[in-house]
């Protein structure tokens, strides 16, 4: 088991009308001026703003108000975000929406906290946030576990690039969790947050580390409830049972805890990255569908005990000792079926990406071939050309 830091900061409010609370939750954080931000219209129809903004009013909390946030958060409304709080005085940004609208309110916190730093440099790379303004959450879709996690993916639409960075000032100050907001979740949108929710953990799970097996018996846990809960809410969308157990899986897939003690670098994730920076039509959980199992018939070679022990507790299959590769074959195969099923893409010709741009992915996602993605199996340039073939092609 190797090394790690285990942090998860973020106090959760789970359950039905928590989000009635959020005024007297932010008094304690003595707010000056709170951003809400927000995505389209849907937080206007259900309601739910005018709900967040009479908590704050009774609680005589002054707010601005920022909406917009689209599917791929873009870079182009942080800056404005970011002008808002400087000029406004905000000092606590409030994200009422999904996973889009967490990073995007991430983004706009650090830059304001940090204006002397070109906000777009942080996804870059090339500096990590100081310091941040404290910030909480109203969840409204279960995916991203942006709630929870130390991520934050940003898309410059100037330059067709979608990246992502971690650091601590990422984390939630607090995050309202009611699954009964996510009732109107739409049945796409609600199937690629099964995908994106268990692939935060299934990514995790074949990252590098060894002997893990208490890590590896949670992250186990974890994707057969989401993708059980994933099916349970296509099929009955006002289960809350359903909602609950998607919600909260979301949140532990993605906080770290699927990963103490194994190296943790998402590689798929990486791949879709550039497919929906370059394609921003596309949802990300539908893009990593499209991808995941063209990946791993790939890799799965490099560590066959890993996917034997996969195809096994996750898939409940008997192990063909003889010819361990038709184990982890149907393994992959069930759970391709599994995403047909539940209305999901598996390949990239399906979402509308051509076949002329697969180069420009591989270049993308290499950085111009300047680096190489980790893993059991080391993935350099014509190795993800030759994924992103794959994927394109699938069946």
């Amino acid at each position: 088991m190797r090394n790690f830091i285990y942090e998860t900061p973020t106090k959760v409010y789970f359950g039905k009308d928590e989000e009635l609370k959020v005024g007297k939750i932010l008094r304690v954080f003595e707010p000056t001026k709170v951003l809400i931000h927000y995505g389209g219209q849907s937080a206007k129809k259900s309601g739910l703003l005018d709900r967040v903004k009479k908590a704050l009013k009774d609680e005589n909390i002054s707010y601005v108000e920022l909406g917009g946030v689209v599917a791929n958060p873009e870079l182009s409304l942080v800056r404005k975000g970011i002008e808002i709080c400087l000029s406004e005085g905000v000092d606590f940004v409030l994200a009422v929406g999904g996973g889009s609208v967490l990073d995007s309110a991430k983004d706009i916190a650090n830059g304001a906290a940090n204006p002397e730093t070109d906000v777009w440099d942080f996804s870059l790379g090339k500096c990590v946030p100081e310091k941040t303004l404290r910030k909480g959450a109203i969840l409204t879709l279960s995916a991203a576990g942006s709630e929870m996690s130390n991520s934050c993916v940003i898309t410059n639409t100037d330059t067709g690039e979608k990246r992502g960075y971690g650091c601590t000032c990422n984390r939630m100050d607090f995050a309202i969790e009611n699954p009964e907001l996510t009732y109107t979740v739409s049945p796409y949108q609600t199937a690629c947050g099964a995908v994106d929710s268990a692939m935060h953990t299934i990514e995790r799970y074949f990252c590098q580390g060894e002997d893990t097996y208490l890590t590896d018996a949670i992250a186990e846990a974890v994707i057969k409830s989401v993708m059980k809960a994933g099916r349970d809410c296509l099929d009955a969308p006002y289960n809350y049972e359903a909602r609950a157990n998607m919600m909260w899986a979301s949140s532990l897939a993605h906080n770290g805890l699927t990963q103490c003690g194994r190296e943790c670098v998402l590689v798929v994730h990486q791949f879709e990255h550039e497919v929906s920076g370059m394609y921003p039509e596309v949802a990300h959980g539908a893009g990593l569908a499209a991808l995941w199992c063209s990946w791993a018939r790939y890799v799965y070679d490099a560590n066959i005990s890993r996917w034997l022990q996969y195809a096994s507790n996750v898939w409940n299959l008997d192990i063909d000792f003889e010819h361990p590769e038709k184990t982890i074959e149907t393994a992959i195969n069930m759970q391709e079926e599994y995403y047909e099923s539940i209305g999901m893409p598996i390949n990239l010709k399906s979402l509308g990406v051509k076949e002329e741009d697969l180069e420009k992915l591989a270049l993308k996602c290499t950085r111009n071939r300047t680096r190489n993605l980790p893993g059991y199996k080391t993935l350099e340039y014509e190795d993800i050309l030759n994924i992103y073939r794959m994927a394109y092609e699938n069946r």
